[in-house]
């Protein structure tokens, strides 16, 4: 009778607590997927690349799950008081029946247990497709293939996530179940009301509401434009300035709730019942409804960011190379280069093999005024004002020193990338700007510029650029990143050179070779071949790495984070409305004894979740506008800030996603608040 007993009430409190248990199973999920990330092709494949960096990133996991484990405790603590509160008279029915305590006790232990172990062997199965599914998109977007794709199974990953989610469970529900146990019959079975708290004149909410909204804006500031990440202090001071902020709108909101009360018209049905318990809710728990603002406002920044970064570094760049080998000074070591890939027969490997010559001017010695090129300037000036245009006048004025190009191994490169071949006559220059330095704007201005075929003076000589803007990768990975370079014919090149110049051998892997597996595959057996050979070298694959490395870093930890911000944030406000309602039962039975019906009530509490959802979703969603901005200009390095539009566009993207989720939340909340309302309407037995 006893175990039925655990059983039913277990059953019940699932279906009664259907967000809570549903925000359990994710965060099951999250833990899982975040524990396994070890096993995850990707992983697996960036630690040969980058073994460092993914050390010290995968060191970090424990202190995320560690940290996230102390907040999920927090949560659940919370919640289960909540559930333990709702469930006092029905407790203290238990004793006044004879129920021994320490058998209450268990009897609580071992629902909370049984609804645990029920949430993971739902939740684990689900991590593990999940994980699985997961690992084969990224693997299938960065080249791996299916084919090399390994399990990602861990069962160390199951371990800690069984182990971690049944601490915090047991830890919470025990101290909750010794506290409940301990308490008297009759305090249990006495509902203890929330106390009055004073109310201040409507001039001090206007007040705070206006200063809320002041401090938040200074704090946006000072993140956006830079300040708060210039040293320690200036962002504890910005962080404190929007914590304070949002305090004291969401403390100020009481007015402007006020306010539309008196505002709206008094003949709907229950506008006034309405907007009281909303303002109610929020005088009560306005610190609250803050603290979850933050938190959602945290998952927006972190979802929107992390994906906008991680869809930029995962944009894959034209990929031309396949191989660069570098070498000391001259020509003589391309040669021996060339003879060592014969000896261990791995030229024939190799569909092209070509020389990239890059160099400075040694004809002078005036370094600083080696090249100018005031027409270029001058017709930037007077082009419209743009912020692009502002950008390029600035960088421009540095390129008084440039590198050249020799113009015949730029064109082997364009013609391996099926792009047209630059053509010069003799005085002309071409403009190489590495992508990383420009964006599609600012070189659609300069290409505007270009065809006047402005005149320059190189070391005294009248040069004319001519042509688009360049911007194919010279080598293999990004070690050569030039912000401005000169594209010479090669008997220019040799003059202004004096013969002293570097030479990359750049190589591209025959197609033939590539057709039956991935790339991947081919790159990292021709690496192990190379090895063999003593020759320096780079691949595609150092490149590839260190862009699926930010985009990991960025994108699992990220939305790892985001997850588990919105899990808290949108159950507590869900059991917290949800509990407050069966506090207000008596107002909900006095207002059927009055004649109102199901529908009635039940368009009056969809109305009030609406606001009580919709009043922190709001400032958050406004808020994080904001914060994804000032998020990108703190963390991004500055050749990347190159693309931060499109990260925005990206990031907002994202924003509407969550408030989708968000939405979703809301549905939950109107459905089991339905269902409590129901029950309401059969009559209440008197005792």
């Amino acid at each position: 009778m006893f175990f039925k007993l655990i059983s039913r009430n277990s059953k019940r409190n699932r279906k009664e607590n259907g967000l809570f248990f549903s925000s359990l199973l994710i965060s099951i999920i999250a833990f899982y997927i975040i524990l396994s990330l070890p096993n995850q092709d990707v992983m697996i494949f960036l630690t040969q690349m980058e073994s460092d960096a993914v050390d010290r990133l995968l060191t970090m996991i424990p202190v995320f799950f560690g940290m996230t484990l102390f907040i999920l405790f927090c949560l659940i603590y919370y919640t289960s008081k909540f559930q333990l509160e709702r469930r006092r008279h029905e407790l203290g029915v238990y004793l006044m029946m004879g129920m021994r305590r320490i058998k209450l006790f268990v009897m609580l232990l071992a629902e909370d247990f049984r609804n645990s172990v029920i949430s993971l062997i739902i939740g684990l199965p689900i991590a593990v497709l999940l994980s699985e599914l997961i690992s084969l998109i990224t693997a299938r977007m960065v080249g791996l293939g299916i084919v090399g794709h390994q399990i990602s199974f861990s069962l160390e990953a199951i371990l800690w996530t069984a182990a971690g989610f049944l601490l915090i469970k047991f830890t919470a529900f025990f101290i909750l179940s010794v506290k409940i146990s301990r308490q008297e019959i009759g305090s249990l079975l006495v509902d203890t009301p929330d106390g009055a708290k004073k109310q201040f004149p409507a001039f001090f909410y206007a007040c705070s509401l206006l200063g809320g909204i002041l401090c938040l804006a200074v704090a946006y500031a000072m993140a956006i434009h830079g300040e708060a990440w210039s040293d320690l202090a200036m962002m504890g001071i910005t962080i404190l300035l929007g914590v304070f902020g949002t305090t004291l709108l969401f403390w100020g909101l009481r007015f402007l709730i006020s306010f539309i009360v008196k505002a709206g018209k008094m003949d709907r049905q229950l506008h006034v019942f309405n907007f009281r318990q909303i303002q109610e809710t929020v005088v009560y728990r306005s610190g609250t409804l803050a603290i979850c603002s933050l938190l959602i406002l945290a998952a927006l920044c972190c979802f929107g960011a992390g994906v906008g970064i991680s869809r930029f570094y995962g944009k894959a760049e034209q990929h031309i190379l396949d191989y660069t080998f570098e070498s000391s000074d001259d020509s003589a070591d391309i040669a021996t280069i060339r003879q060592t890939l014969a000896e261990y027969q791995l030229d024939t490997q190799f569909s092209a093999l070509f020389e990239m010559k890059v160099g400075r001017i040694r004809t002078t010695e005036d370094t600083p005024n080696a090249f100018q090129m005031e027409s270029v300037m001058s017709a930037l000036r007077e082009s419209e004002p743009s912020r692009d245009r502002d950008v390029l006048l600035n960088n421009l004025q540095y390129a008084t020193y440039p590198y050249l190009l020799s113009l015949s191994s730029y064109n082997q490169l364009l013609a391996i990338a099926g792009l047209p071949n630059v053509t010069l006559d003799a005085g002309e220059a071409a403009v190489y700007i590495d992508s990383e330095f420009t964006t599609i704007e600012r070189t659609n201005l300069l290409n505007s510029i270009l065809a006047t075929k402005p005149e320059t003076c190189l070391d005294g000589d009248t040069l004319s650029l001519t042509g688009t803007v360049q911007t194919a990768n010279l080598v293999t990975d990004r070690s050569i990143t030039l912000s401005f370079a000169l594209i010479l014919p090669d008997e220019v090149f040799d003059y202004y050179t004096q013969g002293n110049y570097d030479v990359y051998l750049n190589g591209v892997l025959d197609k033939n070779g590539t057709k039956n597996t991935s790339l991947m595959s081919v790159i990292s057996d021709m690496n192990q071949k190379l090895d063999g050979t003593g020759l320096p070298y780079e691949s595609y694959l150092q490149n590839m790495g260190r862009q699926l490395f930010y985009m990991v870093a960025a994108s699992y930890i990220t939305i790892y984070l985001a997850i588990i911000f919105m899990i808290i944030a949108n159950t507590i406000i869900g059991v917290q409305f949800l509990i407050g309602q069966q506090k207000s039962s008596r107002r909900y039975r006095t207002l059927i004894h009055l004649g109102a019906t199901h529908t009635i009530l039940c368009k009056s509490s969809r109305k009030q979740i609406n606001w009580y959802f919709g009043i922190p979703v709001a400032v958050a969603t406004l808020s994080s506008l904001f914060g994804v901005r000032a998020l990108l200009t703190g963390i991004l390095p500055s050749g990347v800030k190159n693309n931060l539009p499109e990260m925005m566009i990206i990031s907002a993207a994202m924003i509407l996603v969550l408030c989708v989720v968000e939405y979703i939340y809301i549905a939950m909340v109107k459905r089991s608040s339905d269902h409590y309302l129901l029950t309401l309407m059969v009559p209440e037995r008197e005792e």
